[in-house]
């Protein structure tokens, strides 16, 4: 076995190592070398750990390093490693040569979010053998829900409760048409992403960052931006990407104006069809409040007596009839104990915020 780090990796081992997280059952976008691409315009140093057996990639992990004061560093690996963890050995050997770099390169800790469900008990049992402890400081959302795309469009309408479904089929009789955004739509777009970020009080991310997601992932077809069009004017906007047949909803936002059209719910119903029709076999709606994660079925009952926060993000999503997925979550090793409370604990205080998988801002993608 034979361990590869590579802070500039070749256009040969990029390509290499998207095919091999395309084709893991453990793997996601968010592991790519297009991921790293876009982080690396904003902040983060990217680097490609990979281990190699019988002449092939056998595991690895895209570990992010961003710099803060004092000549010190963070390391995170969003949405992997990616690994058999049936395999300890392997999980094992990967585990701690992360950890060794991000040791080595002066991080105060490393941080790791596998894309691994919580039934899968390989995860945490290989992570707190490699001396990793579970936090729940994560950064991306612990708990989603995923939507089947290989049902044919009407059983996956026949799925859906019965409002969202008539909403969609609305939004069409309410003079709604959704196109795909162009580059020249993006202004438009951030436009709709301020709106909506002071309507209902999350962070998002400047508009240079969505252009740059745009850049990297539209016109090489892993990407698209759709745009909900009304006699109003723009109604809505979604970005989402499809890797190695999954698809995820990153971005969303919508007007003050043509709510009752019910933009959103054909956005979505559109999104879906275009990661169907491009082979994707789910669709991750990213993102609901961790309680309904750990016991969807009670939520099922209450969801319509809760309000604030992501409650009324989980009434509109869990309408289209998906699967609520848990992940085993964030797993760090902490190598100075100091550094790594004013990182995850002091500053996110004093500026009052939080990430706890929120949407928009560095809580999410």
């Amino acid at each position: 076995m034979s361990v590869r780090v590579a802070f500039n990796p070749t256009s040969q081992e990029e390509a290499a190592w998207d095919a091999f997280v395309a084709a893991h059952p453990h793997g996601h976008v968010l592991q790519t070398s297009r991921w790293a691409a876009l982080k690396a315009r904003f902040g983060w140093r990217p680097c490609l750990v990979t281990l190699a057996r019988g002449g092939g990639l056998a595991a690895g992990a895209l570990l992010l390093f961003r710099r803060l004061p004092l000549g010190r560093s963070v390391a995170y690996v969003p949405k992997g490693p990616v690994v058999d963890w049936t395999q300890a050995d392997l999980a094992g050997e990967l585990l701690a040569a992360l950890a060794d770099l991000a040791r080595r390169s002066g991080a105060w800790y490393l941080k790791v979010e596998p894309e691994v469900r919580e039934e899968d008990a390989p995860a945490p049992e290989a992570l707190q053998k490699a001396g990793y402890r579970a936090t729940p400081r994560s950064v991306q959302p612990r708990s989603t829900i995923w939507v089947d795309l290989t049902a044919s469009p009407d059983e996956m309408l026949a799925r859906m409760k019965p409002k969202t479904r008539y909403n969609i089929r609305l939004a069409g009789r309410k003079e709604v048409q959704v196109r795909p955004g162009r580059e020249e739509d993006l202004p438009a777009f951030y436009r709709l992403m301020q709106a909506t970020a002071e309507r209902d009080g999350f962070p998002i991310h400047t508009a240079a960052y969505y252009e740059a997601v745009y850049r990297l992932f539209v016109p090489a077809g892993w990407g698209r931006l759709f745009l909900a069009w009304g006699p109003e004017g723009l109604l809505g906007g979604l970005m989402a990407v499809a890797f190695g047949g999954k698809a995820w909803y990153l971005y969303g936002a919508s007007a003050d104006a043509g709510r009752h059209r019910m933009p959103n719910h054909l956005l979505q119903w559109e999104a879906m069809l275009w990661a169907r029709e491009v082979g994707c076999r789910t669709y991750d709606l990213w993102g609901i409040p961790d309680e309904v994660g750990q016991n969807p079925e009670a939520f099922e009952r209450t969801v319509a007596d809760r309000s604030g926060g992501l409650w009324g993000v989980y009434r509109f999503k869990q309408g289209f009839g998906g699967e609520v997925v848990r992940y085993v979550g964030a797993f760090e090793r902490v190598f100075h104990a100091p550094g790594h409370w004013l990182v995850e604990v002091g500053w996110p205080w004093l500026r009052g915020l939080r990430t706890r998988g929120s949407r928009g801002g560095e809580a999410h993608a």
